[in-house]
């Protein structure tokens, strides 16, 4: 019983199957770097950011990590954001 009931939550869970390198891209493209950066006060996202520089410090930094994904929910939730 107990499985199914974890298998609906992991299906109505926006991050669940989601690669961070995905979400990550989403953002930068959305977003861009600068405003990344102002939205999440991270070195990575200020001073010469990259994808590849980006995802080594948010596998390593889980409150980073954790920031990264509440921005994208946010960004989901966004009516003005919805999937072409």
């Amino acid at each position: 019983m107990s499985d199914n009931n974890e298998q609906n939550k992991q299906a109505n869970n926006p991050l669940h199957g989601k690669k961070l390198a995905d979400i990550l891209q989403e953002l930068v493209d959305a977003y861009g770097w600068e405003e990344l950066g102002l939205r999440i006060n991270i070195n990575c996202f200020n001073s010469d950011p990259s994808i590849k520089s980006s995802l080594k410090f948010l596998r390593r930094t889980q409150w980073a990590r954790d920031k990264v994904e509440a921005l994208y929910l946010e960004y989901l939730d966004n009516p003005w954001n919805k999937q072409k």
